[in-house]
């Protein structure tokens, strides 16, 4: 007997990363994002049958069918202050999280509360206003009758590249003991996470479960594993190269000099940074040499773009990340169909959640947590 696939809501859905991650078990509900641009590249992957484009405040709670065994929401990194509780429309991308949110107060009242919810934001969120956004998120769980815990998983252990994303998970019915271990624990508790968990009030830390999840297999992809052919792809012109180099400080030049000495091909990851030298601001080149790409952003200038380098043979060549790296970067399999222009591609990945995260989530976690719940329906 083929067992029926779990039920999703992907709420900040973008290109749909988190769907590629849940695979072929889950099946899609119901998705929503507020960018257009995102919204035709979900479509473009996954077809347009449950996507919904448009401002979440302006979803119906009754469009959204039957009862989710999954919320998820990717909400972008500054939608999580208090002062978007209850702003509406007017509160713009302050208040999304809790347009979100009160779609599931909504389901709850109706009897349809997701048996999970998943929020991912950036690891900032647990300091954000000195915790109390991260309190005040714990808090509404709670509220919601909800138990709850924090997990801080860092893409690198899946792809070769640097993204530490925090995410919550929420479940509705009580966890069992297998899933929860007695107090934090590395890699995936750490020590801000700890930290947070030690600001809450108590009816939130009664609610609070650590919650077990195992360490993947050790990665054995690196950055130079991800990269298109060196014939096929544009390069910097030597002019443009210096001027790239010029930028390293000291001590980068010094990384960069040793691997030009060591010889043989020595692939990195080059970025600009705004640093403060004796008091004045100086945009700085910094290198990475350790086989892993940093952390993918939406390009806007600045520290966002990222570069790739090669040395070899005594020379140096620099270019910008292509759009099809950044997707292999976020686990996204050849296939994944990107939009044309490069700025739009680098935006989608640069926004989105690494898939492998989400799949060994969902199995680990996720899945047995459904698993036990629906056990406990049957009894």
């Amino acid at each position: 007997m083929i067992a029926e696939p779990f039920t999703y809501y992907e709420f900040f859905a973008g290109g749909g990363m988190a769907r590629a991650g849940l695979g072929e078990g889950w099946r899609c509900l119901f998705a929503n994002d507020f960018d257009p641009k995102k919204a035709a590249s979900y479509a473009a992957n996954w077809g347009g049958d449950h996507l919904t484009a448009g401002d979440v405040w302006a979803v119906p709670p009754e469009t959204l069918p039957g009862r989710a065994d999954l919320a998820w929401a990717s909400s972008p990194c500054q939608d999580l202050s208090l002062a978007g509780r209850r702003a509406g429309l007017s509160g713009a991308r302050s208040s999304a999280f809790w347009g979100f949110w009160r779609l599931v107060e909504a389901l709850d009242r109706s009897g349809r509360a997701p048996r999970l919810v998943v929020i991912e934001n950036v690891s900032g969120l647990l300091n954000s206003r000195g915790g109390a956004d991260f309190s005040a998120l714990c808090e509404t769980l709670a509220r919601q009758g909800y138990w709850f815990g924090g997990l801080e998983i860092d893409a690198s252990l899946f792809t070769p590249q640097s993204r530490p994303r925090l995410f919550v998970v929420a479940a509705r019915e009580p966890p069992p003991a297998e899933l929860c271990l007695a107090g934090p624990q590395e890699p995936f508790h750490g020590r801000r996470l700890t930290a947070a968990y030690d600001r809450l009030p108590p009816a939130a830390r009664a609610r609070w479960r650590w919650w077990s999840l195992a360490p993947p297999p050790l990665r054995n992809l690196t950055l130079a594993d991800v990269l298109e052919p060196d014939a096929a792809v544009a390069w910097h012109s030597r002019q443009e190269t210096a001027r790239l180099l010029a930028q390293l400080s000291p001590a980068h030049r010094l990384r960069l000099d040793g691997a030009l000495a060591a010889g043989g091909r020595r692939v990195g990851a080059l970025f600009r940074r705004m640093r403060v030298e004796d008091g004045a601001r100086v945009q700085r080149a910094e290198l990475r040499l350790d086989g892993m790409a940093g952390c993918l952003r939406t390009p806007g200038g600045g520290s966002s773009r990222q570069f790739l380098l090669v040395a070899e043979g005594g020379e140096v060549r620099t270019r910008v990340l292509t759009p099809r790296e950044g997707a292999r970067l976020m686990g996204l399999p050849d296939e994944y169909k990107l939009p044309a222009r490069s700025t739009a591609a680098l935006h989608l990945v640069g926004d989105g959640v690494a898939a492998p995260v989400v799949r060994h989530l969902a199995e680990r976690l996720l899945e047995p947590l459904l698993s036990h719940a629906s056990a406990l329906a049957a009894e």
